[in-house]
């Protein structure tokens, strides 16, 4: 493996190998996140959107304990300010980053509550390890979960959702994968070679599909079916046109027809 490390120290970390980038949160005790480290997120986010050379991000947090418990309250009491400027991608670096049309997969270990939900929630998807726990607890301290209040009715059973958002009650991982939260569970040892292994499957894969994918969700959701299907069949959707313009279609096309596997090439 040929690694290239591009930011080695801080609170957050990158490593890329390939076409893969691994995005490591490294901030001491809890790994919380304040609004220079929501920055310093948001830029490298951007950096991984805006590479063309680059197809799959991993997203995980350094030990075993914490995997995020979202904004720093310490530093808010210190001046922070809860509603201040969080970056390019909102808060984290990834929840309101727009035109991000690459798979993201969210690593999770230990303890993964309140804004470190909502941004695994961000991811496209999550593995968790065995010790993973998650919770929405912003209702004890008397404030609002906002973006899990949006879209976690949409990812899980409305009551389920809404008895999670009003209770502020801890699961674990079992449960996170029975409601659909998780793609799957592993131990604490092996949950990065897991991420690690999807992260290749999805590189050898189309990345304008993958794009192509994205974007239609995102706009669909709040469509009608017969809109969202109008719109896609008539080349409406920037990244469904240039697929159906693409080299890489006729070569999906191509490799069908003469039994073998495809080679992309992302134009």
């Amino acid at each position: 493996m040929t690694e290239m490390t591009m930011l080695t120290e801080g609170p957050f970390r990158t490593r890329r190998d390939g076409p893969i980038l691994e995005l490591t949160l490294d901030r001491p005790k809890a790994n919380a996140i304040d609004l220079k480290t929501s920055r310093i997120m948001g830029l490298a986010f951007r950096a991984f959107r805006d590479d063309d050379s680059l197809r799959v991000a991993i997203l995980r947090a350094e030990g075993d304990k914490f995997f995020c418990p979202g904004w720093d309250l310490k530093a808010a009491a210190e001046g922070d300010a809860v509603d201040g400027d969080y970056g390019v991608g909102g808060f984290g670096g990834l929840q309101e980053l727009p035109n991000l049309n690459k798979p993201v997969i969210a690593a999770v270990n230990g303890i993964c509550c309140g804004g470190g939900l909502e941004l695994a929630l961000s991811c496209d998807l999550i593995l968790a390890s065995e010790n993973a726990t998650f919770a929405l607890p912003e209702i004890r301290s008397g404030t609002v979960a906002d973006a899990a209040s949006i879209k976690l009715p949409k990812r899980i059973p409305y009551h389920v959702a809404m008895d999670l958002l009003l209770t502020g009650r801890w699961f674990d991982a079992d449960e996170a994968l029975r409601w659909g939260l998780l793609k799957e569970i592993t131990t604490s040892e092996a949950l990065l070679d897991k991420a690690w292994e999807l992260a290749r499957l999805l590189a050898s894969g189309p990345p304008l599909v993958y794009a192509a994918i994205k974007e239609v969700v995102r706009e669909a959701e709040a469509m009608r079916f017969q809109d969202a299907l109008n719109r896609i069949t008539k080349r409406q959707i920037p990244t469904v046109d240039r697929l159906y313009s693409s080299e890489d279609q006729l070569e999906g096309a191509r490799a069908f027809a003469e039994k073998r596997d495809p080679v992309w090439k992302g134009r």
